[in-house]
């Protein structure tokens, strides 16, 4: 099997620094390491290498300093090193970055493509996907397990979403990305790093690969930064301690309501207008929403995206349309209505029941190229980081990811708003195609109080062509319950850490959670330990959230895990370690054996809510 690994050099983001007076990175001193994920897909390489025989190529696009991930690769096991140099590639964004590999791999031949599902310093996940368009193969990205059937011809892969897990069969050739828990990691003894630098590594230009200069680096790239903002929200950092857990969990709740627990949030500052008619509003300013179903209804980060939506496209004076796909849709366009969609552009075919990239993928592009919106919002879900970049780099587009806001200039250019090096900065992003393209965090934005006496135009889609035969849904895992989408929106998350241990610290945990009227989410340990699914992990390399309030139960606080709660409004922490780092990075923090602390702080939150709400609250 002929196996192309695609890494690249990141900063460890512990060390990157910004200058609040250039607003600029400080990039000197920063250790550069090898992102973490791409180092699983490597390891992933490996043991398919041992398993069929066949080599493994570690190809990267960078500076020349990012020779030493690939020295560190050869040292893992991969048999062969091409680097991407040339200072025609610098300032490349992703889909700049993806022409440049995937010409490289058109020179290479090969049977599959492995990748990190993100790379940690700009979580975009866009490159994968959008080399695997440029390819012209299947994709199957965020990989819980990936195994290949004896003839080496085919790969049976777990793709973990956000409420399950799909088991997919794909064909070789094809790209697939590595989640956290894809495979345990191989890293090289010191001896083996010092013998691979005297292997040979490949350099290769832009002159090699045959790109016009216009194709690649900044020159080729259709994002570019505006600015660089720091975001940093200041925490109070106040310890609680020393006291009998009950008088703790009264100054618990006190605090929680002063910060306006049991009162409404997020709520709706405008209806939507009364009237879905489009007359004299230019086509050419539509702002679109791409719907993500849950159970046959619109999730809920479709209706914050219509809110945003709704107000980008007053200002444009443009119209708010909504991309519906999916399977009887009868009753959701005017569900979509009432939230403000002025027309709905539907496609409704059994083949499009289950999300499927190549299907999803074509009768997006089709519906742009053919109605020329002026920026289109997608989730960004699993499904949406899955789905946009395919479409983008279909049609030469310029694409944000994970956005957690969408504003127009003084010249009505649309400015995306990205987070990067773990969520220290956000880079205001412009696009120089049209439409622009993003996906945007879910609970960052609120949707606008619906008019259920609207009606929206229906716009219907041609049928998708027929199911891309390289990729079959063998089986889908609904993980009842305990599904990532809980989180979306949630007021109020209780965070489980691996301190919590045991299935009846989970139930204390999710017992809180009730109390609150929350949900749970969980650490990157927790989920290693089997407390909680994979859906459900907050970090780096899971989920960002944004709730009112977050409840942190045995969680050490890691850098990884905090990014993924920098939007919180409220952090609270309980754990019985006074030096854990979280309470480095909270509002409040409590010393004290959870096990002691929650059944009280559960009891008192029921009886502070029935004060509140009265008695009739659950």
């Amino acid at each position: 099997m002929r196996i192309i690994v695609l890494v690249k050099q990141v900063p460890t983001i512990t060390d990157v620094k910004f200058n609040p007076e250039t607003k600029t990175i400080v990039r000197e001193g920063v250790n550069l390491i090898l992102n973490s994920l791409d180092r699983r897909a490597l390891t992933q390489a490996i043991k398919l290498k041992e398993k069929h025989g066949g080599d493994v190529t570690a190809l990267t696009m960078g500076p020349p300093q990012a020779r030493t991930v690939l020295t560190e690769a050869l040292a893992t096991g991969a048999d062969r090193a091409v680097h991407l140099v040339d200072p025609a590639f610098a300032g490349a964004d992703t889909l700049a970055t993806a022409r440049a590999l995937a010409a490289a791999l058109g020179r290479l031949d090969f049977d599959l493509v492995l990748c990190g599902r993100f790379s940690i310093d700009a979580e975009t996940g866009q490159v994968g996907p959008e080399v695997a368009e440029l390819l012209g193969i299947p994709q199957a990205t965020n990989l819980r397990r990936l195994e290949s059937t004896e003839d080496g011809m085919t790969l049976l892969v777990d793709r973990e979403v956000d409420d399950g897990t799909e088991q997919l069969e794909i064909q070789l050739p094809c790209l697939a990305s590595a989640g956290e828990f894809l495979i345990t990691p191989i890293r090289p003894t010191p001896e083996q790093l010092e013998a691979a630098k005297a292997l040979p590594v490949e350099t290769w230009t832009a002159a090699d690969l045959g790109l016009p200069l216009d194709q690649v680096g900044a020159a080729g790239s259709p994002t570019s930064v505006s600015e660089i903002r720091e975001l940093a929200l200041p925490r109070e950092k106040r310890i609680l301690s020393g006291k009998e857990p009950a008088a703790l969990a009264q100054q618990v709740v006190e605090y929680l309501l002063s910060r306006g627990l049991f009162t409404p949030w997020q709520q709706a500052t405008a209806q939507v207008p009364p009237s879905s008619q489009a007359s004299g509003k230019r086509s050419d300013r539509a702002v679109w929403v791409v719907a993500e179903l849950v159970h046959g209804r619109p999730r809920n980060v479709t209706l914050e995206l219509m809110g945003r939506g709704a107000e980008l496209a007053a200002q444009l004076n443009g119209e708010l349309g909504v991309v519906l796909l999916g399977n009887n849709l009868a009753g959701q366009t005017a569900t979509l209505a009432s939230y403000g969609a002025d027309r709905v552009f539907l496609a409704d075919h059994s083949s499009l029941a289950h999300y499927s990239t190549q299907s999803y993928a074509t009768v997006l592009a089709d519906a742009i190229t053919r109605h020329h919106p002026y920026l289109v919002l997608i989730p960004s879900t699993v499904n949406g980081r899955d789905l946009a970049p395919r479409v983008a780099a279909r049609l030469g587009l310029g694409l944000t990811g994970d956005c957690i806001g969408v504003e127009l200039d003084e010249r009505q250019r649309v400015v995306q708003l990205k987070p990067a090096f773990g969520g220290n900065i956000v880079a205001p992003i412009i696009s120089r195609t049209t439409p622009a393209v993003a996906t945007v965090r879910p609970g960052v934005l609120a949707p606008l109080q619906p008019q259920e006496e609207r009606a929206a135009a229906i716009e219907r889609l041609p049928d998708p062509p027929g199911a891309d035969g390289r990729v079959k849904l063998l089986q889908f895992q609904e993980v009842a319950g305990a599904t990532g989408m809980h989180m979306d929106g949630a007021e109020a998350l209780v965070g489980v850490g691996a301190g919590v241990g045991s299935p009846e610290g989970l139930t204390l945990c999710q017992e809180l959670a009730k109390a609150l009227d929350g949900a749970i989410s969980a650490s990157l340990r927790a989920v290693g330990a089997g407390l909680l699914p994979g859906p459900l992990q907050v970090g780096l390399t899971g989920r960002a959230v944004s709730p009112r309030f977050y409840l942190a139960v045995g969680i050490r606080g890691t850098l990884n895990h905090m990014i993924g709660v920098q939007k919180a409004e409220t952090v609270v922490a309980i754990n019985n370690d006074p030096a854990a780092d979280i309470f480095k990075a909270c509002d409040l923090g409590v010393v004290c054996d959870f096990k002691e602390l929650l059944p009280p702080l559960t009891h008192a939150l029921r009886a502070a809510k029935q004060a509140r709400l009265g008695p009739d609250v659950a």
